[in-house]
Formats: C-alpha cells, structure tokens, sequence
C-alpha cells in the first residue's frame, strides 16, 4: 500500500486555502494509504495563514504545520517540506491546486510503472489538458524560459516550471539537500541535480488550471532566468556533488 507525503509552500493563503483543503479531503477520502500526510509550510505569512493550519490540522491529524524562519521564498520553502517529508512517496504542489491533486494518481502510476524516481507534471506535453491558460505574456515567457533553459541547464524537459512534481523519498532527500536557490529557480535546479545523481524522471501531462492571484512577479520571473545562469556557475563550483 502507497505512503505518501503532499508538500504545500504557503505565503498569504488564508483566502486561498480553505478550497485547497476541502478538495485534498474529498480526494483523499477515496483513497487508502499505509501512511499519509499534508505538510502546509508557512514561509513568514503575514496573514492567518498558520493560525488556519493550525485549527485544520486539530480537526483532521493528516495535516501539520511547517514553519520556515520567515519569509525565505518559495524553493526554500519546498526544500524545507521535502527534506522533512515521512513518506515513501513526496509531492510538492502549489497551494492553488492549479494541478487538480487527483493528478497525482497519474504520477504514482508512471513511477510505479517505469520504475522512475521522479515524475514531473506538464503542461506542455499535452496542452489540451489545460482548461485555463495563463495571460498571453506569461504563456510565451514561459516558454522562451523553457528554451533559455534547454540551452543552459541541458535538461529535456518541456515544462519544468509546473508546481506539481512527485519524488521518491530518497531521491528527495539526495536532490534537496543539495539545493542552494530559494526563489523559483529551484524546480530547474532540483531536476539538474537529480540529473547529475543518476535519477530517473519522467514528464507527465496533467490536467492544469491557471487560478488568479499568483505570486510570481516581474521581478520573480527575471530572476528565474538569473538562476539558469547561478545552476551552471553552481555545477562547476562542484556544490551538487
């Protein structure tokens, strides 16, 4: 039977939340687990955020509360969550549900199937699973991003941005505790790592969703780019070995 861990950073969720957590409880109702948990880590919120956790996680044990030492970002915050994770199986996933977390069955398929270590969800692979898109000037930075990407990092991967990835317990504990980038970089660094490791990941199309009111600034996506060139400078230092 599965054991499996879901890692949620959150910074300012208390509006946003509340959804998340009914659909986690509707979906995990169906299913049955040898170990389950919900890690909410609250990266510094300003808001409610850790108080609704909290009076959550009294009303139902799956869930638990993870504090990061204010406000780091959000690799940080994924790193945290991951490195603290119980169960054999690990999935981050953004606080939104952008990626509907019945998706994950689709992920723990292709891992159990092909024996992978990794499954990444992506929107890219099949894009008639994305019901929602995101503006026009997001869609097509993120897609020169990708490109950038490919070029830098050397990955295959057509979309390793998506907030939705599924790690085997060690691979996470291996790939994680070497990430050095706490901003939004931490996605192509983890893949490049778990690259370097000998990891095998696989890219899984998943139903996808763009939900108002996302975090990722202007700023926030020209650093992503910055952080190509930090993964690099990183992997020559020999700070992944």
């Amino acid at each position: 039977m599965r054991s499996l861990s879901i890692i949620i950073p959150a910074f300012n969720e208390e509006s946003r939340l509340p959804v998340t957590i009914e659909a986690l409880k509707t979906y995990l109702a169906t299913q049955q687990f040898a170990f389950l948990e919900v890690v909410v880590v609250d990266d510094g919120s300003r808001d409610g955020t850790a108080a609704l956790v909290e009076r959550v996680a009294a009303e139902w044990p799956v869930v638990r509360l993870l504090r990061n030492p204010g406000n780091r970002g959000k690799g940080f915050s994924v790193r945290h969550g991951m490195l603290d994770a119980k169960g054999e199986w690990v999935l981050f996933s953004d606080a939104d549900l952008s990626a509907p977390i019945g998706e994950v069955e689709k992920l723990l398929q292709c891992v159990e199937k092909t024996g992978a270590d990794i499954a990444i969800g992506s929107r890219a692979l099949d894009r008639s699973l994305v019901s929602k898109h995101q503006g026009a000037m997001r869609e097509i930075s993120g897609r020169f991003f990708n490109l950038v990407m490919r070029v830098v990092a050397g990955l295959p991967f057509h979309d390793t941005q998506c907030g939705f990835k599924l790690f085997r317990r060690g691979a996470a504990q291996d790939v994680f505790s070497r990430l050095q980038i706490d901003g939004f970089g931490f996605d192509v660094e983890a893949l490049f790592i778990a690259r370097k490791r000998g990891f095998k990941s696989i890219e899984v199309p998943v139903r996808w969703a763009n939900v108002e009111g996302t975090k990722v600034s202007l700023f926030n996506g020209l650093t992503a780019f910055a952080d190509l060139g930090r993964i690099r400078w990183n992997a020559i230092r020999g700070l992944y070995r």
